[in-house]
């Protein structure tokens, strides 16, 4: 099942970080992925009847419903790891283990939603592999050897036509941004990411994490907290 992947998308854009006041507005996760705000009973709908046909056999049923939430599960797992090819042996995982167990979905949540889940948990087991034998870096190359990582590629968020001052000066606040998300821990990031650059709702990522809504809350005031701090002397304003 290897190769399921039809594509790698560009990351979506980081919170501005000139804006870090501790939390942030719905404006300010600048979300562009396609399909990050598909959640409707339309997607659910959809959803379900490829779910089906894919288990009746239907093999390009299930190729249309990874590519309807791809983006989503590999942007999850670059904010969550930094290395953009760490993403996407992660996401193509994260659809492998889904589809090979797609028999055992309850569909009592979303299935972008039980994805999301499968992936956390790989990032999450992977980076703790990592982090017991090297510093977890977002300035480290990727294994091409082509310079690709994640922190360079989620530099790339501004138009092409933006002055080069604003691009460079854009390129440098989400660096900064992730080299900040990536010093706080695996808990916090976590649903730092899910709730203010994917907008996932409360129960949504309770349901991802099987935690109780409340700690989904307290980790999220705990995890601004923390990338405030770290953010703050970044721009001058402690």
């Amino acid at each position: 099942m290897k190769g399921i992947l039809a594509r790698v998308p560009s990351p979506n854009p980081l919170p501005d970080a000139a804006a870090m006041d501790g939390t942030f507005s719905q404006a300010e996760r600048l979300m562009s992925m396609p399909g990050a705000a598909e959640d409707g009973s339309a997607g659910a709908a959809d959803d379900a009847a490829l779910i089906q046909a894919g288990r009746d056999g239907d093999a390009a049923a299930l190729g249309q419903l990874v590519l309807r939430h791809q983006d989503r599960v590999f942007n999850l797992c670059l904010r969550m790891c930094g290395s953009r090819e760490d993403a996407e042996d992660h996401t193509q995982e994260a659809f492998v283990r889904a589809i090979q167990s797609l028999d055992k979905f309850a569909e009592r949540s979303r299935f972008y939603t039980w994805v999301f889940r499968i992936a956390v948990n790989l990032v999450i087991s992977a980076k703790r592999k990592t982090d017991r034998r090297t510093t977890f870096s977002l300035d480290a190359p990727t294994r091409r050897g082509d310079g690709d990582d994640g922190a360079s590629r989620s530099t790339q968020l501004a138009a092409d036509d933006s002055p080069p001052d604003l691009r460079m000066e854009n390129q440098e606040r989400n660096r900064q941004v992730m080299a900040a998300m990536s010093a706080i821990d695996d808990e916090h990031r976590t649903v730092l990411v899910l709730r203010d650059v994917e907008s996932l709702s409360y129960d949504e990522i309770a349901d991802i994490l099987d935690v109780p809504t409340g700690t989904v809350k307290s980790r999220l005031h705990r995890a601004r907290l923390a990338l405030r701090e770290r953010l703050l002397p970044l721009m001058g304003l402690e």
